[in-house]
């Protein structure tokens, strides 16, 4: 990891750009920059490429010096067709990302989905070959398991930086299945695999997606009538570090040792400056663990 994940714990995830019109988005990142965010995710099917050219128009009328950020971008999903981890496709997104960002060079490139017909000699040529020509300097996943990382990391001699997963305090299977090992509970069937256990041995930042979110893409938790007793717990725990309810929810994942990184996908000022509060916020072990409770999970 060729940055310090705890200095950048909340991070940009810029899905959502396009749809705030070329002037909302502009003004949304100088916001960002402004307040410290220099750490930004794309993915080249976000807004279809919008994303990414949107923000390249505004790098480039800014001109803001590219080493003050950290841009990453993923690729590998054909959206509706297939899942592509060649290495024609991999080298040719990160050609298509690199020409839409304006950036010159990604600090890191995540594939998006595990393809399983992906073969490690294909990706260790497109890495070695976009590495070689100045275009990646580092590498990742999202949204893989641990047998899915091991097979990376010992066919490219090269272990993934970066695991993107969903992870919530309404949407927490990784952290149940850990918690409730050798027990009848359903929450302790493991859906993960161990991926924060692995994460946490092999030194892998997770960057947690949807962090405010139940299920996938069903609705955010805060302010939810299904999520009564948590989010009174949010509002107690908030009360007492005088921060908003999402700052809290934040400094839930960030707790998780030893670095998890979360995702701040929102494009309104209000929403991510909710969020940015919680970054230097450290919850004790009594806080993290009644929220997680509160939340309808249980210690066996």
């Amino acid at each position: 990891m060729q940055q310090d994940p705890t200095q950048h714990s909340i991070i940009a995830g810029m899905m959502r750009l396009a749809g705030i019109g070329e002037e909302g988005a502009m003004n949304f990142l100088d916001f960002l920059l402004e307040n410290g965010v220099c750490w930004f995710d794309h993915a080249d099917i976000y807004g279809g490429g919008s994303c990414e050219e949107i923000f390249g128009r505004w790098l480039a009328s800014r001109r803001v010096p590219r080493e003050k950020l950290i841009i990453q971008s993923k690729c590998g999903i054909v959206p509706g067709v297939c899942y592509n981890a060649s290495r024609e496709h991999i080298v040719s997104s990160t050609e298509g990302i690199l020409r839409r960002l304006r950036c010159g060079y990604l600090d890191y490139l995540l594939i998006h989905r595990p393809d399983i017909l992906w073969e490690a000699d294909e990706i260790a040529a497109a890495l070695d070959q976009l590495t070689s020509q100045g275009k990646i300097r580092g590498f990742g996943v999202s949204n893989c398991n641990p047998a899915q990382m091991e097979y990376l990391r010992r066919s490219l001699g090269m272990k993934p930086e970066i695991n993107q997963i969903q992870l919530s305090l309404a949407f927490a299977p990784s952290v149940s299945e850990g918690l409730e090992t050798n027990t009848y509970s359903p929450n302790g069937v493991s859906r993960s695999m161990g991926i924060i256990d692995y994460c946490r041995m092999e030194k892998v930042v997770i960057q947690a997606w949807s962090p405010l979110q139940h299920g996938t893409f069903a609705g955010t938790f805060l302010d939810s009538p299904a999520y009564g007793p948590l989010n009174d717990r949010l509002r107690e725990i908030a009360a007492r570090h005088q921060v908003p309810k999402a700052a809290v929810a934040a400094a839930w994942l960030t707790r998780i040792p030893p670095a998890t990184q979360v995702i701040c996908g929102s494009c309104s000022r209000e929403h991510f400056s909710e969020m940015l509060a919680g970054r230097n916020l450290r919850l004790s072990r009594e806080e993290w663990y009644a929220l997680y409770m509160s939340a309808g999970y249980a210690l066996p």
